[in-house]
C-alpha cells in the first residue's frame, strides 16, 4: 500500500506545480526565444536591438549622426540625437518612462498612436530584453535641457557606486526598493535632445567565447546608412588599442558612414560584375485594410479595422555574372530569410521578363522552353525594401516579413515599373533591355544544357558507353569518396604523371595551355570553349546554378601546374572557372592545388651510402637549407636542380613530392570569404585593367626576375 501511495504522488501534476515567470525572469530564463542565440549572433542580436532604437528616431527625421563605441571592457555604447527617451512620470505604472521602456516587455511607442509612423522595433522588448541580459546597462536622457540618468543591473533598477573612477558592472550596487525619479547628472544645450545606452553582456547568459564582431558591426552600419539618406553613422572600437603611459587612447579604429545616394548606391556597392542594365529605381504606393488590436484611451485593446500605407521602393541592375545579391528591408530592417515582400518582388519579376521575352521570341529564338525564376534571377544585384505601420514579423528576430498584403502591393510596383523600363521607347534604356533579354534567354539555354550534362554524363560501367572526352584517363574505381583528378598543364607533364600515378584512385585530365578567361566571357562562350566544356563534362555535376555537389565524379580536384609564372596563370584560370560555375565544389572544400617543389639538393653523404635527396619549396627555404648545411659542413652537387616545369621530374620524383598522399603536400583552395574571394577574381580576373595594373606595381617590388620563364 505504501508503494502504491509513493507512486500516485509522484505522479499527480496540479496546478501548484506550474511556475509563472513575471517580467524580465521570463528573459533570462529562455533568452533563446528572445534573441536566438546566447553566443556571439546573440550577443550582436542585442545590439541591433539598441541600434535599431536610435536608427527608428533618424528614420522619423529627428537626428542625423549616431555613434556606436565598442569598449576594451567588454560593454557598447549607442548614442543618438532622437527625441530622448520620456522622462516624466507614466500614469498607470507610477514609474518613469526610461524606467517602463528598459524594465517592462511590451511597453514603448511603436504600438501606434503616432509616435513612429514606421519603425523597426515593433514589440516593444528589444529595449528591455537587452536590460534583462546585461549585467549592468547606464542609460542617459538628455531631454528639457538637461541630462538624466538611471542605471539596471541585470534588469533591475538602483545605483552603481562609481567612486573609483572607473565604470564598471562589478562595482557595488544598491537597487530601488520604490519607484525612484531619474537622476539629473548635467545641464544640456537648449533644444539638444537624445539617447545615450552603454551596457555590460552578463557573463551568466552569454558563452565566455562570444564577442562583438567589428566587422558584422561595420557592414550593418553601412547597409544602415544606404537606407536612409542623410544619415552619419560612427562606429569606433577601441578593444585592444594602443594606449600611452598615461592611459590616454592613442590609437583606436573609427570609421564613419554616411550616403546621399540611398538603394541606389547601395546596388553600385553591392554589385561586382560589369553591367548590362544601370540601376533601375521601382517605386510605387499601396494601402490595405487589417483588423487589429487598438488601444483605447481607456487602456483596453479594442479590435478595429485600420488602413495601412505601404511604400514599395526598389533597386536593381543586373550585370553579366550569374550570381545574384538581393536584399530586402522592412522600415530598414533586414528580413535576412526574405517574406512576402520578396516573394511579390520575385514573382511579378519573373511573371514580367517572361511577357517582355514571350513578345519578342523570334527574335530572341527562344523555342517552345521556358524561363525559369533563376534564369532571370542571374547576375541580378537588388534592394528591395518596403515601408509601412506595425508589420507582422515571425518572431522577435525579425528575419521574415508576413504581412500576406504587401506581397500583392510589392508585385503590382514591379509589374507596372518594370515593363515600363523593358518597353521603354528611350534609346539607351531600349539597349540595355536587349542586352537583359538576350542574357535571361542565354542563361534559359546554358540551365538546360547543363543540366543535359549533368543527365547524360555519369561514371561509366561496363553495361553502359561513355562520352567522356578522350583526353580523359580515368581511374578504376568507382567510388567517388576515394578519387582524385588531377587537372594537368601540358603534354610534357602528363608523360610523367600517367607513370608516376595511382591508377585504381588517380585520373588525368590534361589541359593546353591557358583556358578562357570566363571572369570575362558570358556563359554561352563559357560553355562554347572546348576546354571549359570538357572540364564541366568530366567533373559531371553541372554548372552554375544547376551543378550538383553530389553528383561530382572525384572526391577531389586537384590542379597540378608548373612552379612558375605560367603555371601561376593557367591556376588561377582554372580556379576562376570553379569559383564562377562550380562554386559548391569549392565550398565543399574539394579543390585543392598541388604543391611541387622548385628545388631538388642533392647532399652529398659520401662513405659508400646513397646521397640524401631534400626538396625545397621557395626561394627562402632553399637558402635557409643551404646555409644549414654550410653550418653543418655537408656538400652539396652542384648546380642545384631548379624544377622549371612537371616534366622535367622522372615518375619516381613526381609521385614522391606531389602525388603520392602520403609523401605530397596539397594546399586546400577555401572559399572563408567569398565576397573577398570574388572581389580578388574581379581585380585579378575582370574587365577593369586599371585597379589590376596598379596591383601588379605595386607587388612588382616583391617579385624574383628568376622566376619569369622568358
Amino acid at each position: 500500500m505504501a508503494r502504491s501511495a509513493k507512486k500516485n504522488e509522484d505522479e499527480s501534476y496540479d496546478a501548484r506545480h506550474l511556475s509563472v515567470l513575471s517580467g524580465l525572469e521570463a528573459v533570462r530564463k529562455r533568452p533563446g526565444m528572445y534573441i536566438g542565440t546566447t553566443d556571439t549572433r546573440g550577443l550582436m542580436h542585442c545590439l541591433w536591438e539598441v541600434i535599431d532604437n536610435s536608427v527608428d528616431e533618424a528614420l522619423g527625421g529627428y537626428g542625423s549622426t549616431i555613434d556606436i563605441t565598442l569598449y576594451a571592457d567588454g560593454s557598447v555604447t549607442v548614442a543618438d540625437e532622437g527625441r530622448g527617451i520620456p522622462v516624466d512620470i507614466e500614469p498607470r505604472t507610477g514609474l518613469s518612462g526610461v524606467e517602463v521602456v528598459m524594465t517592462k516587455l511590451h511597453a514603448g511607442g511603436k504600438f501606434g498612436g503616432g509616435s513612429y509612423a514606421a519603425a523597426g522595433g515593433l514589440h516593444g522588448v528589444g529595449a528591455s530584453v537587452v536590460n534583462a541580459l546585461s549585467a549592468r546597462l547606464d542609460v542617459e536622457v538628455t531631454r528639457g535641457s538637461k541630462v538624466h540618468r538611471m542605471s539596471f543591473r541585470r534588469g533591475e533598477p538602483g545605483r552603481f557606486d562609481d567612486s573609483s573612477g572607473q565604470l564598471s558592472a562589478d562595482n557595488p550596487f544598491t537597487p530601488f526598493t520604490e519607484p525612484t525619479p531619474l537622476d539629473v547628472v548635467g545641464k544640456a544645450k537648449r533644444g539638444a535632445t537624445g539617447t545615450k545606452v552603454r551596457y555590460w553582456a552578463d557573463p551568466q547568459i552569454f558563452l565566455p567565447d562570444a564577442e562583438f564582431q567589428y566587422s558584422e558591426l561595420a557592414d550593418r552600419a553601412r547597409q544602415t546608412a544606404f537606407l536612409i539618406p542623410g544619415l552619419g553613422i560612427r562606429v569606433t572600437d577601441e578593444r585592444g588599442v594602443v594606449r600611452d603611459e598615461n592611459g590616454e587612447i592613442v590609437q583606436t579604429r573609427t570609421e564613419e558612414f554616411r550616403y546621399e545616394g540611398g538603394i541606389s548606391e547601395f546596388v553600385d556597392h553591392l554589385a561586382a560584375d560589369p553591367i548590362i542594365t544601370d540601376v533601375w529605381r521601382l517605386d510605387g504606393e499601396g494601402t490595405f485594410t487589417e483588423t487589429v488590436p487598438v488601444l483605447g484611451e481607456d487602456g483596453r485593446m479594442v479590435s478595429q479595422d485600420v488602413t495601412r500605407d505601404v511604400a514599395v521602393d526598389i533597386a536593381l541592375r543586373w550585370g553579366t555574372g550569374f550570381e545574384t545579391k538581393l536584399k530586402s528591408f522592412v522600415n530598414i530592417i533586414a528580413t535576412p530569410k526574405g517574406g512576402t515582400h520578396v516573394a511579390g518582388f520575385e514573382q511579378s519579376l519573373l511573371k514580367t521578363v517572361r511577357k517582355a521575352v514571350d513578345a519578342n521570341a523570334r527574335k530572341l529564338k527562344v523555342g517552345k522552353d521556358k524561363l525559369e525564376k533563376d534564369d532571370v534571377l542571374a547576375g541580378l544585384t537588388a534592394v528591395v525594401t518596403v515601408r509601412l505601420a506595425e508589420p507582422q514579423f515571425e518572431g522577435q528576430t525579425k528575419e521574415v516579413l508576413g504581412t500576406a498584403a504587401v506581397k500583392r502591393i510589392v508585385a503590382q510596383t514591379v509589374e507596372k515599373q518594370l515593363s515600363a523600363q523593358l518597353d521603354s521607347s528611350h534609346r539607351q534604356t531600349k539597349a540595355q533591355a536587349g542586352r537583359l533579354l538576350e542574357k535571361v534567354v542565354s542563361e534559359m539555354k546554358a540551365r538546360i544544357s547543363a543540366r543535359t550534362h549533368r543527365e547524360n554524363q555519369r561514371r561509366k560501367t561496363a553495361l553502359e558507353s561513355s562520352s567522356l572526352p578522350a583526353k580523359l584517363y580515368d581511374c578504376r574505381v568507382s567510388d567517388h569518396e576515394d578519387t582524385e583528378l588531377f587537372i594537368v598543364e601540358g603534354d610534357s607533364a602528363m608523360g610523367t604523371a600517367k607513370a608516376a600515378r595511382d591508377s585504381e584512385h588517380q585520373a588525368l585530365f590534361p589541359i593546353r595551355g591557358k583556358i578562357l578567361n570566363v571572369q570575362k566571357a558570358s556563359v554561352a562562350d563559357m560553355l562554347a570553349n572546348t576546354e571549359c566544356s570538357a572540364l564541366i563534362q568530366v567533373v559531371g555535376a553541372g554548372a552554375g546554378r544547376s551543378f550538383a555537389v553530389d553528383q561530382a565524379r572525384y572526391g577531389k580536384v586537384i590542379i597540378m601546374t608548373d612552379a612558375d609564372v605560367d603555371g601561376a596563370h593557367i591556376r588561377t584560370l582554372l580556379l576562376t572557372l570553379f569559383f564562377r560555375y562550380m562554386r559548391p565544389l569549392v565550398e565543399a572544400g574539394r579543390v585543392f592545388a598541388a604543391v611541387p617543389p622548385l628545388h631538388r639538393v642533392e647532399v652529398v653523404t659520401g662513405r659508400g651510402k646513397p646521397n640524401e635527396v631534400i626538396y625545397t619549396y621557395s626561394e627562402a627555404e632553399l637558402n635557409a637549407l643551404l646555409a644549414k648545411l654550410v653550418k653543418q659542413k655537408k656538400t652539396y652537387k652542384e648546380p642545384i636542380q631548379r624544377y622549371k616545369g612537371l616534366g622535367e621530374m622522372d615518375a619516381d620524383q613526381l609521385a614522391e613530392t606531389t602525388m603520392d598522399p602520403a609523401l605530397r603536400s596539397l594546399r586546400r583552395v577555401t572559399m572563408a570569404d567569398a565576397e573577398a574571394a570574388e572581389h580578388t577574381f574581379a581585380l585579378l580576373m575582370g574587365s577593369e585593367v586599371a585597379p589590376r595594373k596598379e596591383f601588379i606595381v605595386a607587388g612588382a617590388a616583391a617579385l624574383d626576375a628568376e622566376r619569369i620563364d622568358a
